[in-house]
């Protein structure tokens, strides 16, 4: 929860500009065509709740999630409740050139605590991160553990949290470097997201996630742009208890050092065992030798 000063280089303004026109582009088309109800339902007026003065049960939204994939929501939690939304365990296989690295993530939770009826409050956190490497050329194999990096969120959204068919949400981010070198780079970074998501009929979600991503240079002091979108496609089932996820996800980092494109076919289900708590598991594919190979997972979400 793999989610800025806003450094927009002159090199790779065509690479950048064809990336978010694509993305954008199609998002329109669902906004136009395939629209699950054309005739937008009136939102009910929940402005006077806030952190201090919550939101009565009765009034509630449906339970809503950032899990599991890499995708984030518009939805922001109601005010006045809490929620997390955690990894139980999270492995990612890395098989590159001469060295295979695994990295395990127990658990990894995110908290979040509704401000307004329209914003939340959002930190995340891997309390405990084991990195595996082996080095196929000289056998060695190294390993190192600790706590990983604190990512603070404030999420706002912009239109579609309590009814309609489109929804959308500024979520900016700011990491700060409490991990150890080798694990983290000790550095602040910073980011902003923008989920934006279409209620399509027969119970189908569209949902796209442009991101863009103020990174610390590999080999100095400076920083560089990196830019992430993804196209994620749910379906629930069961009475809405069952939701089947597909997504494919891209990340373009416009290191000096080395430009990198990754690329990833992600699956995913959810089972809603109550209202306010929810079981994943979901697995991640890459498609490119830059891209891990292989991510899977199981979590837990719950609101109080």
């Amino acid at each position: 929860m793999t989610q800025k000063c806003l450094l927009l280089k002159a090199s790779g303004t065509n690479t950048k500009v064809r990336f978010f026109t694509a993305i954008f582009l199609s998002a329109l088309l669902p906004a136009s065509t395939a629209l699950a109800d054309p005739v937008a339902t009136p939102a009910p007026d929940k402005s006077q709740y806030d952190f201090f003065n919550p939101t009565p049960d009765g009034q509630l939204r449906s339970f809503c999630t950032d899990r599991p994939t890499k995708s984030n929501l518009p939805c922001t939690v109601d005010a006045g409740h809490f929620q997390y939304e955690a990894d139980v365990i999270n492995w990612t296989h890395n098989n590159t050139g001469n060295t295979v690295q695994d990295t395990y993530l127990y658990p990894n939770p995110t908290f979040k605590l509704g401000l307004t009826n329209n914003s939340d409050l959002e930190l995340n956190i891997a309390p405990l991160e084991t990195i595996t490497t082996h080095n196929k050329i000289t056998g060695v194999n190294t390993n190192q553990t600790g706590n990983g990096d604190l990512y603070t969120r404030v999420k706002y959204n912009l239109i579609g949290n309590d009814s309609g068919d489109i929804a959308a949400t500024l979520l900016p981010y700011v990491k700060i470097p409490t991990a150890e070198p080798g694990i983290g780079n000790k550095t602040f970074e910073e980011g902003l997201i923008v989920p934006v998501s279409f209620a399509l009929p027969h119970n189908f979600s569209l949902l796209f996630d442009p991101e863009v991503d103020n990174l610390k240079n590999a080999n100095d002091g400076g920083h560089h742009g990196n830019y992430q979108g993804l196209v994620n496609v749910s379906h629930t089932v069961f009475n809405n208890d069952i939701t089947a996820y597909g997504e494919l996800w891209s990340d373009i980092n416009e290191d000096p050092a080395g430009h990198v494109t990754q690329t990833s076919l992600d699956f995913a289900v959810t089972w809603l065992v109550r209202p306010t708590l929810q079981l994943d598991i979901g697995a991640n594919v890459g498609l490119n030798p830059e891209t891990p190979g292989f991510q899977a997972y199981t979590g837990i979400s719950q609101r109080f």
